[in-house]
């Protein structure tokens, strides 16, 4: 009667299972804004959508820009080992399963090949035989039985660390993805500030040679044409720069796309083929902390870290092995298992903890200080999300607000040196004001092209805070 109430008893101590209940990190959301809607009058308006597009860098309209991130995705090596590290966190967390959830069984076979002496007892029968072969086989099962859950708290670290492994991995690729849209605005932006550069170099040395043909005609003296010819050196030196950090982003672009330094590229988009995407995610504080993947690993972790305790608790509380073997043994082979020769053993033990020099108490509450920092990156990491959002959207709103002043700016400079150029051919036009108009429009220039990759790298920034899936995620 006994040995059938043991399995029953067994049954409901393995249902109890420590560990910490209160996993509720306690983050704070901010409360549900309206959603804006950004309309320079320099642009295009942006209004907010109700999704996030998997695939939110097709929103720029580029085949050419479409291609370089499937490339990225594919071949860049962060993804690379990403995709490495969740694989060996998979097979770990499988294997933890496998090693202390389920039995552990193994089959052995060995041979010995022994010579005694006279004087002692040989193992076998026969008193005059010194020299024998043993053949021994037998199978062995071993469990664990997880009374307190130490061993499921266990696997549910294993596999919270497989999780947030996952997450990572999509954190890497949106990461990838974001970071080679934002290199390819920054060198359109920057291709483009070179033509502006070298136009402005050009008008400089058509203002030096109309100048230097004044001053055979004794129009101007020298000063003027020096002055120009400073002026002209100017606009040569504010070249090279920028040439320099074109070709540094071309960098930056093959290392995302997987590709050596100096390599050929893929056709590059220019700026004005990218089209400012109209529609930006929405952004709702409770789907935001369940969409953004570091705030996702971020809640992984927390659940590995509580798991972690309860199997500290569960290492201070009785355990029970159980364990049986069978096998045969003589000195002929096939004669293992004739009678009289098989054996078995079945054994069980129950051990619990006494004396550890307080080693084991130590791990828990090292497993719970563990646990309250979990919590605590959790907070930082909703914090950070909702930080990068709100710092995304201002920086939309004051980039529609510079695109104005920089069209209106480039406007008004153009018209000042097309007036001051015409004045020059009249001779009626000051070596001063002359500078002073190529300068400013040079300037208008550059500041009305970035406005407009600001736009653009903001919008990336938008989309990339906001989260959600990308291909192959």
């Amino acid at each position: 009667m006994k040995r059938f109430l043991t399995l029953p008893l067994l049954a409901c101590v393995s249902a109890c299972a420590v560990g910490p209940h209160d996993l509720d990190a306690h983050a704070s959301l901010p409360p549900l804004a309206p959603a804006p809607v950004i309309a320079p009058a320099s642009g295009p308006a942006q209004t907010v959508s109700a999704t996030v597009a998997p695939e939110w860098w097709h929103a720029f309209g580029n085949a050419q820009l479409d291609a370089l991130v499937a490339e990225a995705l594919a071949h860049n090596n962060d993804v690379a080992v990403a995709e490495a590290s969740l694989r060996q966190a998979q097979e770990q967390a499988r294997a933890t399963r496998g090693t202390l959830l389920f039995p552990q069984g193994g089959l052995n076979y060995n041979v010995q090949r022994t010579r005694v002496s006279n004087a002692l007892s040989p193992a076998v029968a026969n008193q005059n035989q010194q020299l024998y072969t043993l053949h021994t086989a037998q199978v062995s099962v071993s469990y664990d039985v997880d009374a307190f859950g130490g061993n499921r708290a266990q696997v549910r670290s294993a596999v919270a660390r497989a999780e947030v492994e996952r997450h990572q991995l999509d954190a890497a690729r949106m990461t990838v993805a974001a970071n080679l849209v934002t290199a390819l605005i920054e060198r359109a932006s920057l291709a483009e500030q070179v033509a502006a550069a070298q136009t402005a170099v050009q008008v400089n040395r058509d203002i030096l040679s109309a100048l230097q043909q004044r001053q055979r005609l004794g129009a101007v003296g020298a000063s003027d044409v020096a002055t120009q010819q400073a002026a002209l050196a100017t606009a040569e030196g504010a070249l090279p720069p920028l040439v320099r950090a074109e070709a540094a982003q071309r960098t930056v672009i093959a290392t995302l796309i997987g590709r050596p330094a100096g390599s050929a590229l893929p056709p590059l988009p220019e700026l004005s083929q990218l089209n400012l995407p109209t529609e930006l995610p929405a952004i709702v504080p409770s789907e935001l902390v369940h969409r953004r993947p570091d705030v996702l690993a971020a809640a992984a972790q927390l659940q590995g870290a509580g798991a972690d305790v309860g199997a500290a608790i569960a290492a201070r509380l009785p355990s029970i092995q159980l364990s049986a073997n069978a096998g045969g043994s003589a000195q002929d082979f096939g004669d293992m298992f004739k009678s009289g020769n098989p054996f078995w053993a079945l054994l069980g033990g129950i051990t619990q903890p006494l004396f550890h020099a307080n080693a084991l108490r130590h791990q828990q509450k090292a497993a719970e200080a563990a646990l309250e920092g979990a919590k605590a990156q959790y907070r930082a990491a909703v914090l950070q999300a909702f930080g990068n959002v709100a710092d995304s959207l201002t920086g939309l709103a004051t980039d529609a607000q510079a695109l104005d002043a920089a069209q209106r700016a480039s406007n008004a400079a153009g018209q000042a040196l097309t007036f001051a150029r015409r004045q020059l051919a009249l001779g009626d036009v000051g070596t001063l004001q002359l500078l002073n108009a190529t300068a400013t429009d040079a300037q208008a220039r550059a500041q009305l092209i970035q406005a407009k990759a600001a736009r653009m790298t903001d919008t990336v920034a938008l989309f990339q805070a906001a989260g959600g899936p990308v291909t192959g995620s």
